[in-house]
């Protein structure tokens, strides 16, 4: 997928670009091969991999839960990593308040550059690792929508991304192929952590057998106390 046919295809799904975010999404690129000579952020650096793989994947929120992505809604990335899926998701919605949270420094000071290049502004980088996070009382249950994106399976993800999520918010999943036998194991967990399913997508990345699953969990009830456990605990000992 070129620049051109990113382009095109957003606009299928009615969102036409500004040349504005045109050269924004350009200068994310590359920013992105630059930095990524000097900081593991992406194995994936050629043009079409970049905008296939990395932008057009991350707004497919966009086009499939549009309901819940409000104009001005706040958004809190966990294990942003290269900043995906909430930069390309700013880039559209510029109203959205993003908050993304990472425990490498060296990647939030790229996103910190990156963010000035592309004039991003109500982008708040936080240095920490997700389970301390969801326990600070600054962030704990604050935002409307939390997403993810290849960070872990779901069980843990939802121990990392639940306690972020405002009572009556989303928690939104960006999965690879066939993440129904994930979530199955991770039922146990989203319940216990507040949450409830409700929606499940799986889609193809356009002209390509990239195959995707997204996953949208309502906030139904608050967060119980103990969680997230302390930092590691979710991984090593996922809630079964």
């Amino acid at each position: 997928m070129n620049p051109e046919q990113f382009v095109q295809e957003l606009s299928k799904h009615n969102f036409k670009l500004s040349e504005k975010q045109i050269k924004q999404f350009k200068l994310y690129f590359t920013s992105l091969v630059a930095a990524n000579e000097h900081v593991n952020l992406t194995r994936i650096t050629a043009e079409d991999d970049v905008y296939l793989k990395h932008f057009f994947d991350s707004i497919t929120p966009l086009f499939v839960f549009s309901s819940v992505f409000k104009a001005d809604a706040t958004l809190c990335d966990v294990g942003a990593g290269a900043g995906f899926p909430s930069i390309p998701l700013k880039i559209l919605m510029p109203q959205l308040q993003v908050t993304i949270v990472d425990s490498l420094g060296k990647r939030l000071t790229f996103l910190q550059d990156l963010c000035e290049k592309l004039n991003l502004e109500g982008v708040n980088l936080v240095h920490g690792r997700a389970e301390d996070v969801g326990q600070n009382k600054q962030y704990r249950e604050q935002f409307d929508l939390v997403t993810a994106r290849a960070v872990a399976n779901m069980a843990v993800l939802s121990e990392y991304c639940l306690p972020l999520v405002k009572k009556q918010g989303y928690f939104i999943a960006l999965k690879g192929p066939k993440a129904e036998s994930e979530l199955k194991d991770a039922k146990k967990a989203v319940k216990l952590l507040g949450g409830k399913v409700v929606d499940l997508q799986e889609l193809q990345l356009p002209n390509s057998t990239e195959e995707r699953t997204l996953i949208l969990v309502h906030k139904v009830q608050v967060t119980p106390k103990k969680y997230p456990r302390q930092a590691g605990t979710p991984h090593r000992k996922p809630i079964h």
